[in-house]
């Protein structure tokens, strides 16, 4: 079993990170030290560990990753990340697309003060 520090580094998650997974019961503590009040965590937190550390990046809410967790199956795990994935492409396109228009916008010489007869 690994300490709460220990178990930080190991996971990229900061002491903090890890406190409100447990309050919120994202990721929970196997064991705590009734003398000392010290939290523990295993391998097997450390797996859910980094799957929370992935879905963090992956854009994924908290509501979402507590979903994926509490779905110990972790069937629809694949379908949430295609779907944030396919989000997050559209997304890129909607941007290209803006900045593309931005583009135009500077060629057609709109937002240059010497070509502009308003000013």
């Amino acid at each position: 079993m690994y300490k709460v520090s220990e178990f930080s580094k190991m996971t990229g998650l900061s002491k903090e990170t890890l406190r409100y997974y447990a309050e919120i019961q994202l990721l929970e503590p196997v064991y705590i030290d009734p003398r000392n009040k010290y939290r523990y965590y295993d391998n097997g937190s450390y797996l859910v560990a980094r799957l929370l550390v992935y879905l963090r990046k992956f854009n994924f809410t908290i509501q979402e990753m507590l979903e994926v967790v509490n779905d110990e199956s972790f069937e629809n795990l694949e379908t949430l990340i295609r779907e944030k994935r396919e989000n997050l492409v559209q997304e890129v396109q909607r941007l290209q697309t803006v900045i593309e228009e931005m583009d135009e916008f500077f060629e057609l010489g709109i937002g240059d003060e010497e070509h502009d007869p308003m000013v």
